[in-house]
C-alpha cells in the first residue's frame, strides 16, 4: 500500500489593498464603449475574432440590437478560458502611520487640519450654500457682446464722455445763474427809468418845503425796510439786486403820497460755517463671548480626529482619492452630510424583514483574517422575490436601504487600530443568475454601487467572482480599459470548473460554505472551523489512498469531499498485528457529480492499525480533494 502523501495547502496569495467597488459590481460601464476601443482580450486564452460593430453592455441590457447578442455569443470562450489570470503584484497598503512614506504623512497632517478647521466652524452641520441661479441666455448674450465690444481704446473714450458731460453740465448751470442776473439787470433799469419819470413829475408839482420835509420820514421808512430784510441763506457767492424803496408821505392827511425807489446791487457772500465741535460719545463695550465649541462628527463610530482609529479612516478617504488633500476633505464633508440625510442612525435600528438574507451573508473569514462577504444573485430567480425587490422605486429604495444597513452593521465589527482588520474579502456567486436582460435589477445595482463607491471608500481588500457566465466575460473585456492598475488587481475571475478551487487560494476550505466548494455546513456536529482541513490533488486517471494510523482504542471521524466528484471513493480498516482481518468500512462505489457533496464516516477502532481510504479517478482531469479527521475517546 502506498504511504499517504499529504499535499500541502495551496500557497496563499497575498490580498490587495481595499477597493472603492461594493457589494454587486456588475454594472453598466460609466462611459460608454465606443467603436474605435476594441476591448483587450482575456489571458491566457487568445482574443477571438471581433465582430464587425462592437456592442457596448447598455446595448445588451436594453436590448436594443437583437443581432448583437448573437455577435457577442460568437465570443463565447470555453469555460476553461473563464479563468483570469490574476495579477498579485498590489500589495495591500499599510495603516500604521509611522511605516507611511514622508509624502503621505504630510498629506494626513494636511487633511487632519482642514478637518479641524471645518469642526471649529461647524462646517460639517452648516447646509451647504446654494449654487448661483443661473444667468438668463439674453443676459448672457448681452454680457459677452458687451465684453467683446468693450476694449482698453472703448474704455478710454467711455471716460472722456463721462468727463464732457460733467462739464457741459457745469456750463449750463453758470449759464443759467447768468441768465437770471441779466432778467434782474433789465428789472433794475426799467424801475430806475419810471423812477426817474416820477422824480420829474414830483419836482413839478411838489413845493420845495415839502421835498426838504420828506428825509427825515424817508429815513425812517428806509429803517424799517432794512430791519425787514432777512438775510440770504448760506450758499454759494451770488450776485443780489436789492431794491430798496423811500416813501416819502407829503402831508398827514394823505393828499399827496410819493415812492422814492433806490437800487442798490450789493455783492453777498455766504458767511462761514460756524465751528462744529464733535462731540465723542462712548460706545458700549461689547461683552466678549466665547467661541463655541468645536462640532463632534463621527462615521462608523469613531469620532473625526479622535485617536489612531479616526487616522485609519482618513487614509481611506485619502487613498481613494490618490492623497490629494482638498478632494479628500471635501469626499469626507460630502460623506457626512449623506449620512446624515440617509438617517444612518435611524437606520441601524430599523426591521427591514429576512426576505434578504441569502442574497447577501457574511461566512468566515479569509486567510488574512478579513471577513467574507457573499453576494448570491441566483436567489433572485425567485419571481416573488424578484418582484418585491425590484418592481417599483419605493421597492427598490427598501432593498438598498437594507443593502446599507447590512454594510454598516459589517463595518461596526471591524477593527479600525492600525494593525487590526479594517476592509473586506467580497465573494460574488454568478451561478443560475440571470443574463444581461433584467434591467430593474441592473438599475437598482448601479445606484447601490454609485452610493458605495461615494461613501465608503477602501473596504475592499479583494473582489471574488466564481461561476463567471460568457456574458459576464464579455463585459469585463469591454470595461477594462477603463480600470486602474490597482483596481484590476484586486480583481479575481473564475468559472464553474475553477471557482472552489480559486476561493481557496484565498480562504481555507474549513471556511467555505459546502455550496462554494468548502466544507463548512450549518448543521456540522463533528467539526468546526478550528479543525483544519487538508487539500490534496488526485491526478488523472489514477488511484490515491489516504491512510489515519490508529494506535489506541477509540472512535474515528472524519469527512472527505471531492470537487467535481465523479470519482470512486472506498474505506477500510487494516490491523496491524499478524493475521488480522481487513474491515470494509465503506464499500467502493462511484460518486456522482450531483450526489453527495460531504461524506461523513466513523470506525470504533478496538486495536493498532490505519484506516485507509481509497479514490480511485478515471477521468482526464485532476481532481482536488479535501478531508480532515479527528478521535474521540469511545462510550464504552
Amino acid at each position: 500500500m502506498a504511504e499517504e502523501q499529504h499535499q500541502k495547502p495551496a500557497p496563499e496569495v497575498a490580498a490587495s489593498s481595499t477597493v472603492v467597488e461594493e457589494v454587486v459590481e456588475v454594472i453598466p460601464p460609466e462611459k460608454p464603449i465606443t467603436e474605435n476601443e476594441p476591448a483587450p482580450a482575456p489571458a491566457p486564452e487568445p482574443e477571438p475574432e471581433a465582430p464587425e460593430k462592437p456592442v457596448t453592455f447598455e446595448e445588451l441590457v436594453e436590448g436594443e440590437k437583437a443581432t448583437s447578442i448573437e455577435e457577442v455569443e460568437k465570443t463565447k470562450p470555453s469555460e476553461e478560458a473563464v479563468n483570469i489570470a490574476q495579477s498579485d503584484s498590489f500589495k495591500e497598503e499599510s495603516y500604521v502611520v509611522g511605516e507611511l512614506p514622508d509624502s503621505q504623512k504630510k498629506a494626513l497632517d494636511e487633511l487632519k487640519q482642514l478637518i479641524q478647521d471645518a469642526l471649529n466652524k461647524h462646517e460639517f452641520t452648516a447646509p451647504p450654500p446654494p449654487p448661483p441661479p443661473p444667468p438668463k441666455e439674453e443676459e448672457k448674450k448681452e454680457e459677452k457682446k458687451e465684453e467683446k465690444e468693450k476694449s482698453p481704446v472703448a474704455a478710454a473714450e467711455e471716460v472722456k464722455e463721462e468727463s464732457k458731460t460733467e462739464e457741459v453740465k457745469e456750463e449750463s448751470k453758470t449759464e443759467e445763474v447768468k441768465e437770471e442776473a441779466s432778467k434782474l439787470e433789465e428789472e433794475v433799469a426799467e424801475a430806475k427809468k419810471e423812477e426817474e419819470e416820477e422824480k420829474e413829475l414830483i419836482a413839478l408839482v411838489t413845493p420845495k418845503v415839502e421835498q426838504e420835509a420828506s428825509p427825515s420820514i424817508t429815513i425812517e421808512a428806509k429803517e424799517e425796510k432794512e430791519e425787514k430784510v432777512t438775510p440770504p441763506p448760506p450758499t454759494e457767492e451770488v450776485v443780489a439786486v436789492v431794491v430798496e424803496k423811500e416813501t416819502s408821505i407829503v402831508d398827514e392827511d394823505g393828499a399827496k403820497t410819493v415812492e422814492e425807489i433806490k437800487e442798490t446791487i450789493v455783492e453777498v457772500s455766504a458767511p462761514p460755517p460756524p465751528p462744529t465741535t464733535e462731540t465723542k460719545t462712548e460706545e458700549p463695550k461689547e461683552e466678549v463671548t466665547p467661541p463655541p465649541a468645536p462640532e463632534e462628527v463621527s462615521i462608523w463610530g469613531i469620532p473625526l480626529l479622535l485617536d489612531e482609529r479616526s487616522d485609519v479612516i482618513l487614509l481611506k478617504f485619502l487613498r481613494a482619492r490618490d492623497y490629494k488633500v482638498k478632494d479628500a476633505f471635501t469626499m469626507i464633508k460630502n460623506t457626512v452630510r449623506w449620512r446624515k440625510e440617509f438617517e444612518i442612525d435611524a437606520l441601524l435600528e430599523q426591521d427591514h424583514g429576512n426576505d434578504w438574507d441569502k442574497v447577501a451573508f457574511t461566512h468566515g473569514y479569509d486567510k488574512k483574517g478579513h471577513p467574507v462577504c457573499y453576494n448570491a444573485f441566483s436567489e433572485f430567480q425567485n419571481k416573488d422575490l424578484y418582484q418585491n425587490t425590484f418592481s417599483t422605486d419605493e421597492k427598490r429604495q427598501k432593498f438598498l436601504k437594507w443593502r446599507i444597513q447590512f454594510l454598516e452593521k459589517s463595518i461596526r465589527k471591524l477593527d479600525f487600530s492600525p494593525t487590526g482588520i479594517s476592509s473586506f474579502v467580497q465573494v460574488n456567486d454568478f451561478k443560475n443568475s440571470f443574463g444581461i436582460r433584467k434591467r430593474e435589477l441592473w438599475q437598482a445595482t448601479k445606484l447601490a454601487v454609485q452610493l458605495l463607491q461615494d461613501n465608503y471608500p477602501e473596504f475592499l481588500a479583494k473582489q471574488v467572482f466564481i461561476n463567471v457566465p460568457w456574458w459576464y466575460l464579455a463585459y469585463n473585456r469591454m470595461i477594462s480599459p477603463f480600470l486602474t492598475q490597482r483596481t484590476k488587481s484586486k480583481f479575481v475571475f473564475a468559472g464553474p470548473s475553477k471557482s472552489a478551487e480559486t476561493l481557496f487560494k484565498y480562504i481555507a476550505p474549513e471556511q467555505v460554505p459546502v455550496q462554494y466548494g468548502g466544507l463548512k455546513r450549518e448543521d456540522e456536529q463533528e467539526f468546526t472551523t478550528e479543525d483544519p482541513v487538508i487539500e490534496y490533488t488526485i491526478k488523472p486517471s489514477s488511484k490515491e489512498t489516504i491512510e489515519f494510523p490508529y494506535t489506541e482504542t477509540g472512535l474515528l471521524v472524519w469527512e472527505v469531499r471531492v470537487i467535481g466528484w465523479d470519482v470512486s471513493y472506498g474505506a477500510e480498516f487494516v490491523p496491524d498485528e499478524e493475521g488480522g482481518y481487513t474491515v470494509i468500512v465503506q464499500k467502493s462505489r462511484k460518486i456522482a457529480p450531483t450526489d453527495e457533496t460531504v461524506i461523513s464516516n466513523s470506525f470504533k477502532v478496538g486495536g493498532p492499525g490505519k484506516v485507509m481510504l481509497t479514490f480511485d479517478n478515471q477521468t482526464s482531469k485532476k481532481k482536488k480533494l479535501l478531508y480532515r479527521s479527528k478521535t474521540k475517546p469511545s462510550s464504552d
